[in-house]
This record gives structure tokens, C-alpha cells and sequence, in this order.
């Protein structure tokens, strides 16, 4: 390999470079970086980030410093290391649950409250509730009302808790056959569990109202759906007003 060659199999995709560094936290402003380029659109999911070398030679500092940046990067998701000959660091895309904490953590850094979190939700579920009664197969029917059954027997027997509320909405959402409708839900996960537990839901259930909302889903009825679901959603935001 010539050393030309050598140079563009070290860069990465699209030949991208990076500045050299020299704050005191060399591998945060490293992982500040790359995580720019990502957002920007110059490095996309799937792309090789340049060899460790090459890195070392931009940043201007040494191989610690780089695999200290890499390992930060790795651990919010956003890259994975492969090894071996076609080995290196490829970007990923963060998962929902990674996502769920850098959000969990921002609501608690921000000081927002279990009300505005619920408010929230709400205006999400009431979205694009409309698409899971036009699109909810009756496969998607059929799990909802046998989740519900396992529900109504999980309260009988003081069983019931905040997850299986949240595992219920996470179905609808599912129904509307949309990644993102689920995705963005579920990356709010410990946050609506936060919700739920402040709002004393554990060991009550809310199934009654889930069964309407099933049935309305079966129904092909918005109206009676969206009825069901905001009274549902309002039930919840009102105990949690005191928080």
C-alpha cells in the first residue's frame, strides 16, 4: 500500500479531519467533536471514523487520550469498536434506552416536574392515536386485550406496577406501525415511570380504560378512542399536578 493509500485508509469516511486539541480535557473535546460531526450530517451511521493514528496526528495527542474518547463515545452509544482487519470506529445511532437516559437525566438537571412530563406525553398519545385505530391489525387487537386480561389478573392479585401501565401505552404506540412513535416513547421511559409512581399508580391499574380504548381500536372509532385515552391521560396529569 502506498502511502498515499495508507493516508485515505487512515481518514475515515470522506477523508474527514479533525482540529487539534488543547484544552485540558483533551478526550471531552474529542468526543465534543465527533459527536459535531455526527450531528452535522459529515459523519453518518455506518461510517469508519479515522484509524487511531491518524486521530493521534490530528488531535496532537496520544493513543490514551484517543481510546479514552473512543471509550466515552462508545458508552453513549454513538460508536462501536470492531476489531480485527476490517476493524475500527464505526458510528452508531444511540438506542432508545441511551437516549431515554440522556433524557431522563436532562429532566432532571432542568427541574421539570412529573406534570409537565405527563403534559407531554399526553400531547404525544393523543397524536397519533388516530393512526394506531386506522392501522392496528388484529394481530395488534388481539395482544392488546390479552395484555389487558394479564393486567386485570396482575391487580387482582396486587401485583400490578408503573411498567405494565407503561408496557400497555408502548403496545398502542406499536400499533401505529410507525418506528418512531414507539421509539420516541420509549425514550421516555424512566421519566413516565417517575410520572406514574408520583401519580400513585402503582397497584392501581387503569385497565378498564384500556380495554375502551382496545375495543374502540377494534371499533375503527377515533372519536371514542381519543375520548377514552384523554380522560385516561387527565386522570393521570391530575395527580401529578401536586408534584
Amino acid at each position: 500500500m502506498t502511502a498515499h493509500m495508507h493516508s485515505e485508509a487512515e481518514a475515515g469516511a470522506g477523508g474527514i479531519v479533525f482540529a487539534p486539541v488543547s484544552n485540558v480535557r483533551m478526550s471531552a473535546t474529542i468526543v465534543e467533536q465527533v459527536r459535531g460531526r455526527i450531528r452535522s450530517g459529515d459523519l453518518a451511521v455506518g461510517d469508519r471514523l479515522p484509524s487511531e493514528r491518524a486521530l493521534c496526528e490530528q488531535f496532537g495527542v496520544s493513543r490514551r487520550t484517543v481510546r479514552e474518547a473512543f471509550r466515552m463515545l462508545e458508552a453513549t452509544g454513538h460508536i462501536t469498536i470492531k476489531l480485527g482487519k476490517e476493524g475500527g470506529a464505526f458510528v452508531t445511532a444511540p438506542s432508545a434506552e441511551l437516549v431515554g437516559e440522556g433524557i431522563t437525566d436532562l429532566i432532571a438537571s432542568s427541574g421539570l416536574t412529573s406534570a409537565e412530563v405527563t403534559e407531554v406525553r399526553s400531547l404525544m398519545e393523543i397524536a397519533y392515536l388516530p393512526l394506531a385505530v386506522e392501522r392496528a391489525t388484529d394481530e395488534d387487537i388481539d395482544r392488546l386485550r390479552l395484555m389487558c386480561d394479564r393486567h386485570e389478573a396482575a391487580r387482582l392479585d396486587a401485583t400490578y406496577g408503573v411498567e405494565m401501565s407503561l408496557e400497555f401505552h408502548l403496545a398502542l404506540a406499536a400499533c401505529t406501525h410507525n418506528a418512531a412513535s414507539v421509539l420516541l416513547l420509549d425514550s421516555l421511559r424512566e421519566s413516565i415511570l417517575r410520572s406514574l409512581s408520583d401519580a400513585h399508580h402503582s397497584g392501581t391499574s387503569g385497565v378498564a380504560e384500556h380495554r375502551s380504548v382496545v375495543d374502540a381500536l377494534a371499533a375503527r372509532d377515533v372519536d371514542s378512542a381519543t375520548a377514552t385515552m384523554r380522560a385516561h391521560l387527565d386522570r393521570t396529569a391530575a395527580a401529578t399536578a401536586e408534584h
